[in-house]
Formats: structure tokens, C-alpha cells, sequence
């Protein structure tokens, strides 16, 4: 009965939070409900961003991920904190916060219960949230699970010894380490605007498949491995040596070795190309708080109920910038984040790390504090940080991170 009292509450704060006008929700669709866009304007028309968000999977063919048969269960907090922090000089509160930024869900989590759980526009728990380039991180986990079986023998194997149709091409003949990196040296511009290389990408792979896609770009313009260059067609290869090496598709080896394992609590799904395959650098949908456990599991090191899930090494590898090389490293690969294995890492000597997609889609880790923060979001551009979110976003995190410290080190 106390369970069902906490959870009762805690549905009620949703709700009531839920009641007041969100940012922007008539702009993004709500006198008509929210509605689903078309294939077409699927990102481009606000009107139809957050019902496109939460049900991509109806516009395109997909591979579900079945969830767990168990799935593992959060603790949950009595009443949610009064959570605090500070923003161009004034303070704020969660409410302020989901005042100011289109967040559609809002999820915080300290050692393995929620503290936060919130909703806007009609969203509910059972949505599934689009991750957007969130899913390059679980494509690169991924490739650790392969390379811990010993279906890919080392990182610094080229593409092509596991995708022979790209032999002669330029991303054939670059290792898988450096497409983990974004740092192939190839020709790719990125930059959401519906006229670049990945609208031409995502185009091709819509319509002719991703190896054909992968085929039509490859022109080099600097030596592999020197420096990082966001592009999202190395995660779409990742994903491509990933179906090879394991003879499983994208999805189906992600449920085995991890959605599974990890407890999740609902379906997720995974948009495919005309050929049935993954697109390895986005299209992965999946409810807030499953996306919850997967910052837990990564906060915990891969760790779940004394068992380790995740590959320990590479996981550490892939989100520690102290183990990559300099150009790599937070101030160096951008002027803010560093860059692991397709998962952004912090400055500051303190491992933390961050799964990001466009429009606002963020999941951030800190391993030492076991807190988590995950947002899924409609936020007005591609690139938050043309807006106030992102600014706004992280000084929630850090005074939410600080303050998971604190309270650690009073205790102990």
C-alpha cells in the first residue's frame, strides 16, 4: 500500500505539472493533438514535431526490441526534492526549468531512484521517445559486446574485412577505431539544414540502402585518426560492420546483449532501411525511463544486481577522455566536449559523459555521484546550443550532480 501511495503521488505532481502551459504548445500542434507528420516533414515542421517524436516508428518500417521478461524496477522518491540551481543570475526550480524549455520528458535519477519524472505536451510514460543521434552510443556499445565475444578481433581492423561490399571505398579501407572517433578524415558535411551531405545521405539510405548511401561519399580531405569531424554516416558504417561481424541485425544483437539484460520495461524500436537494415546513427525509440536505465547501467560502470552487463574495459575506453588521445579530449575535439567512442565527454578531471541528439534528446552520466539526467525534447533548433536550453540544461545538471556529491561525501 506505501508503494502504491508513493506512485500515486507522484502521478498526481505529473499530472499537475502537466497542467500548466507548456512553452510553445500551440506552435507545436497542440488545438490539433499533437499530430504525427509526414516522412517529409518529419523534423523540419514544428507543427508536427512532438507527435513525429514519439511515433517515428509509425512513419517507417522498424525491428522491435522486445523488453525484458523481468524488467528491473526503480526506486522512487517520496516527494520529489526542491531541486535548485542558478541561471543568468536568478535561481530556479524543475517547474521553472519546464517553463522556460520544450522538454517533452524530464527524468532524474540518483543511485538508482527517480526523483524527477515529468511529462508535457499530452506525453506519457508509455510514449516511446525518438533518441535522435543518442543511438550512436548505443551502436558503439554495440561493437564493444562484438568485440568482447570475439566477433570483431580488434578496433584497428579495417571496415572492409567485415563489410566486403565496401572494399575500394574510403570508409572500406578506415579502421573501426577512428569511425568510433568521428575521426575518418572524410568528406562530410552536417548541418540540418535539408541541403547538406547527411540530408543527401539519409536520402540514398531511405531509398537505395545504406551501403549504397556509404558508396557515394568517401572523398578524404585529412589523415584518419588526426581529428575529430562530426558525421553522422560513420556511426551508419559502425552500425554496418556491427550486422556483419555478428551475422544479427543491429537490433537483435542490441536486445540480446543489452535492452534485455538491462531490465527494460517496454518495446523498443529501431528504424530500418528498404534492404531491413538499422540506421545505426539515430531512429532509436524508447520510453523515458527506459532510457533512465540505461544511464543507470552506465553510471554503474555496466553493472546491474552484481552482474556486469556492459563490457567494463571498453565502456570505461569509450567515456573517459583521460584514455584517448589529446586531440580527443574535452576544449580540443569542440570547444566544450570532448569525443570517446560516439559518446560526448565532459571537461573537468571527474569522468562524466553525455549520449546527445539533436532537438534537445540528452542523456548525461556521472559515475561517481550515480546521477542521471535524462530529457527528450522538441526543442526549436537542431543544435541547442543556438538556443537557451543547452546553457539552461546543464546548470540544472550541475547543480542536480553537485549536489548528489555533497550529499555523498556528507555521509561518508
Amino acid at each position: 500500500m506505501h508503494n502504491i501511495a508513493i506512485l500515486s503521488l507522484a502521478i498526481v505532481l505529473s499530472i499537475s505539472a502537466a497542467a500548466e502551459a507548456a512553452p510553445d504548445e500551440v506552435l507545436l500542434g497542440k488545438e490539433q493533438g499533437y499530430p504525427v507528420g509526414t516522412q517529409n516533414t518529419s523534423f523540419a515542421n514544428e507543427a508536427t514535431r512532438v507527435g513525429t517524436f514519439t511515433h517515428i516508428d509509425s512513419l517507417w518500417p522498424h525491428h522491435t526490441l522486445a523488453k525484458a521478461a523481468e524488467p528491473s524496477v526503480f526506486k522512487r522518491a517520496a516527494m520529489e526534492p526542491p531541486l535548485r540551481y542558478r541561471f543568468e543570475g536568478k535561481d530556479y526550480t524543475v517547474d521553472d526549468y519546464l517553463q522556460h524549455q520544450r522538454a517533452m520528458g524530464l527524468l532524474i535519477i540518483r543511485d538508482g531512484k527517480i526523483l524527477v519524472e515529468r511529462y508535457q505536451y499530452a506525453r506519457r510514460p508509455e510514449d516511446r521517445f525518438l533518441s535522435n543521434s543518442m543511438a550512436k552510443s548505443i551502436t558503439s556499445l554495440g561493437i564493444g559486446f562484438a568485440l568482447e565475444d570475439g566477433k570483431i578481433a580488434s578496433l584497428d581492423d579495417k571496415v572492409a574485412h567485415y563489410v566486403p561490399e565496401l572494399r575500394g571505398n574510403a570508409y572500406g579501407d578506415t579502421t573501426i577505431r577512428d569511425l568510433l572517433r568521428m575521426s575518418s578524415g572524410l568528406k562530410f558535411e552536417e548541418n540540418y539544414n535539408g541541403k547538406s551531405d547527411d540530408a543527401r545521405f539519409f536520402q540514398l539510405a531511405t531509398k537505395q540502402g545504406t551501403i549504397a548511401a556509404v558508396k557515394a561519399f568517401g572523398d578524404r580531405e585529412a589523415a584518419a585518426g588526426t581529428h575529430f569531424h562530426y558525421a553522422s554516416i560513420e556511426s551508419v558504417t559502425l552500425g554496418l560492420v556491427l550486422a556483419h561481424a555478428t551475422g544479427k541485425s543491429l537490433s537483435a544483437y542490441v536486445e540480446q546483449k543489452l535492452w534485455q539484460p538491462m531490465g527494460a520495461e517496454a518495446d523498443a524500436t529501431w528504424v530500418v532501411d528498404p534492404h531491413d537494415m538499422e540506421i545505426g546513427s539515430g531512429h532509436f525509440s524508447a520510453t523515458l525511463r527506459d532510457y533512465g536505465r540505461l544511464g543507470m547501467l552506465l553510471a554503474n560502470d555496466g553493472e546491474l544486481n552484481g552482474k556486469q552487463i556492459l563490457p567494463k574495459s571498453y565502456l570505461l575506453e569509450a567515456t573517459d577522455w583521460h584514455l584517448q588521445p589529446l586531440t580527443f579530449s574535452p576544449g580540443q575535439a569542440t570547444p566544450y566536449y570532448g569525443y570517446g567512442y560516439q559518446f560526448w565527454t565532459f571537461p573537468g578531471e571527474r569522468r562524466r559523459f553525455a549520449l546527445l541528439g539533436i532537438y534537445g534528446q540528452v542523456i548525461y552520466v556521472d559515475p561517481a555521484s550515480k546521477t542521471v539526467l535524462v530529457q527528450t525534447a522538441a526543442a526549436k533548433h537542431a543544435k541547442i546550443g543556438e538556443e537557451s536550453m543547452a546553457k539552461e540544461l546543464h546548470a540544472l545538471w550541475d547543480a542536480v550532480d553537485n549536489q548528489a556529491l555533497a550529499m555523498s561525501a556528507s555521509t561518508q
